[in-house]
């Protein structure tokens, strides 16, 4: 009994697939007779409002805002040094001394012959006033006061250059001066760089120069800190246009209030031109052929194309200028097998689309 019994659930089972395959073959002859292809699985994005910047980037080089190279301007022997590489030294700090003897002494010497000169002058002013000396004793007088006032403004000069003074706040470079060293005129004795804002000097292609103006945003990165930002504002604009390279000279003031950025460093910039609000889509939803650029846009199960126009672009996003609203569902996956008119079936629950923020990228 058992095995009839099991005889009879094989042959149901055999008569219900045979059914089963009977159907689908009739659901794949009429779907090959109707022509339609099966639906497309499909994500799609919402189209965002973002701020977008439209920005240049170049690379430049690095310098002090204020730079000197100290040298002496006398000849002697160094009798004072406070010269410490790295060190921050203020306006007027004294760096070096030469021996000055010598000039203090000839300061001396015009002052006492200009006292003299005084008295003496002072006298004949007096004997003037009853005529007991001509004028001309007088003028000659006061032409050796003159002259003894011009003397003493020159000693004062060369005892001050026995001094080496700081001409403004900055950082005190490499010195191989020693205490005791005699030096000779000309010789240079250290560098002294003012360090709070570095000068950025990078060109910018021709074609933006109406979009640029001065106190735009700029920013700098070194190879050096390259987890670090360097935030500054555009100072000055070249007045000529470079013939050969098609670019405009300008300056930023960058920021450097840890003194990390030296004179000389490479530096990438990023000048923001203008920074407003847009339309944006995944780069991704982009497609092009040729000229045109489109993307499909869900619309109740059908893939409809749509032709673009782009602005900005960033990392991963798109600015559309034209072509789209913002309600529209712009198809990011699996448009690359789609055509206008396609039934699709949208993916729901699954974010494909990284969320970056990023600024539009004009290499220069």
């Amino acid at each position: 009994m058992w095995k009839q019994w099991l005889i009879a659930l094989v042959l149901v089972a055999m008569a219900v697939g045979g059914a089963v395959v009977l159907q689908n073959m009739d659901n794949g002859t009429a779907a090959a007779e109707s022509g339609e292809r099966p639906a497309s699985v499909v994500n799609t994005f919402v189209p965002e409002r973002d701020t977008v910047r439209d920005v240049v980037k170049a690379v430049g080089s690095l310098r002090a805002l204020n730079a000197v190279e100290l040298t002496t301007e006398v000849s002697g022997r160094v009798t004072e040094l406070n010269l410490e590489t790295g060190r921050r030294v203020e306006q007027g700090q004294l760096l070096l001394r030469l021996d000055d003897r010598q000039a203090r002494a000839d300061l001396k010497i015009i002052e006492a012959q200009l006292a003299d000169a005084r008295r003496q002058y002072d006298r004949a002013l007096q004997l003037r006033s009853n005529n007991s000396v001509s004028q001309s004793q007088v003028d000659e007088l006061r032409t050796a006061v003159d002259v003894a006032e011009a003397q003493r403004q020159s000693a004062r000069v060369r005892l001050e250059n026995h001094r080496i003074e700081a001409p403004f706040a900055g950082v005190v470079g490499l010195s191989d001066i020693s205490v005791g060293a005699y030096l000779t005129s000309g010789t240079s004795v250290t560098t002294l760089d003012s360090t709070d804002q570095m000068e950025l000097n990078f060109a910018i292609p021709e074609r933006f120069l109406g979009q640029v103006a001065l106190d735009q945003t700029v920013s700098g990165q070194s190879p050096a800190y390259p987890d670090q930002t360097f935030s500054g504002k555009l100072a000055q604009l070249g007045t000529r246009i470079n013939e050969l390279s098609r670019t405009l000279p300008v300056r930023a003031l960058i920021d450097n209030p840890d003194g990390r950025l030296r004179p000389g460093q490479f530096m990438s910039a990023t000048l923001t031109l203008r920074q407003r609000e847009a339309l944006v889509i995944p780069e991704q939803a982009v497609m092009i052929r040729g000229d045109e650029k489109y993307v499909f846009v869900a619309e109740d199960g059908i893939a409809r194309r749509v032709s673009v126009v782009l602005g900005s672009r960033m990392p991963g996003r798109v600015e559309v200028v034209e072509g789209l609203a913002m309600d529209d569902r712009i198809i990011v996956t699996g448009q690359d097998r789609l055509s206008s008119g396609d039934r699709i079936e949208v993916k729901e629950g699954e974010n494909v689309i990284p969320d970056n923020r990023f600024a539009k990228s004009m290499e220069s």
